[in-house]
């Protein structure tokens, strides 16, 4: 007779049951930076809204230069 702490199936049933509540914690942590970050872009809103705060200046690309002179300046 095998000895409990031996018992190969007891711990192939073990280590199933860790991965799987690893996997649902994985799943819980990417729930829990998807409502972070919800959380922290409606402060970031909220904050721009009341004038706490303004909205970062987007610069262009060098990709997105203009193509043409401006008008007036030719």
């Amino acid at each position: 007779m095998t000895s409990p702490a031996s018992d190969p199936a007891r711990w192939e049933a073990e280590l199933h049951a860790l991965r799987q509540e690893l996997t649902e914690l994985r799943t819980e942590q990417r729930a829990i930076a998807r409502s972070v970050a919800e959380l922290a872009q409606t402060f970031r809103q909220l904050a721009t809204h009341l004038g706490i705060a303004a909205e970062p200046y987007a610069r262009r690309s060098a990709s997105h230069e203009r193509e043409h002179d401006l008008p007036g300046f030719g």
